[in-house]
């Protein structure tokens, strides 16, 4: 993995904390993201390329202008107000090359001194087991600062911990092995390659990226929402607004007026042509 700085940008040394989507069900990580990015009025400072990221291109997310600005797979930003650094991920990953991007990335992170990374993502509502709202709040959170999973800060805030998070489970485990110097993806697995009920959480995006985040020493704080595909606006904001809570941004402070990113007006094209009706 590769990072470009951009012509005349410099990055900004007091950014310990790093905020980056991991890719799930309904894409609410990246949208809050966004919300985040245009919110803060983040600069971009460059972009990250991984051999292990599909391509694409489009246009500038958060502003008309200028003509000709391009958004790209991997874009780093800067809050300086907020001393955080975010990366936006607009592409998935390569089909069985989810563990090598995490192994890149982590490396990435480390290089540069990040101390604590917030993943957001999102799980399918649809395999929800244990529906609890005496909390009156429905983000859930996975933190390494405990074999657990467990963080004091975020039971603080009313989260819950993921319940079924079990770091003996055999995927979690093939996971960790994964992380050692002479181990690959390539090894053959310990067991079948039927699912079982506890492989759903190991088997997606986040998982890899926080057993190899973690492995370097690294503060992972993963943040959740259950979703359903569809329209996921309303669980990016109460993503975001978990992370502003959690860093102490001032997009989480009371009263803030989110700034809707540019692109969003378009998301599901314009309204029809009423004379049709």
């Amino acid at each position: 993995m590769e990072f470009f700085l951009e012509e005349g940008k410099q990055v900004h040394g007091k950014s310990s904390t790093l905020i980056l989507p991991a890719l799930s069900i309904g894409n609410v990580g990246q949208l809050a993201v966004d919300l985040l990015v245009s919110t803060m009025r983040a600069t971009r400072i460059g972009y990250l390329d991984d051999p292990f990221v599909l391509p694409c291109i489009g246009n500038n997310a958060y502003e008309p202008f200028p003509h000709g600005e391009i958004a790209l797979p991997l874009e780093v930003y800067e809050s300086t107000s907020n001393a955080v650094t975010l990366v936006q991920q607009r592409s998935p990953v390569i089909k069985g090359k989810m563990v090598d991007f995490a192994k890149n990335l982590a490396d990435f992170i480390a290089t540069y001194g990040k101390m604590h990374v917030v993943l957001l993502s999102s799980l399918d509502f649809g395999r929800w087991q244990q529906i609890d709202t005496s909390s009156g709040s429905q983000i859930h959170y996975l933190s390494s600062t405990n074999d657990d999973g467990t963080d004091d800060k975020c039971e603080q805030m009313g989260w819950r911990r993921l319940q079924e998070y079990d770091p003996q489970q055999r995927r979690w485990k093939y996971l960790s092995t994964l992380t050692e110097a002479k181990a690959t993806p390539e090894d053959d697995l310990p067991f079948d390659e039927e699912l079982e009920e506890g492989d759903y959480l190991p088997s997606l995006p986040f998982a890899s990226l926080f057993t190899f985040l973690k492995a370097k020493g690294v503060k992972v704080t993963c943040l959740f929402c259950y979703c359903s595909e569809g329209d996921n606006i309303a669980d990016a904001f109460n993503l975001a607004e978990a992370t502003g809570k959690l860093l102490g941004l001032s997009p989480g402070g009371e009263g803030i007026q989110w700034q809707v990113p540019f692109s969003w007006k378009s998301v599901y094209g314009p309204p029809p042509d009423l004379s049709i009706f």
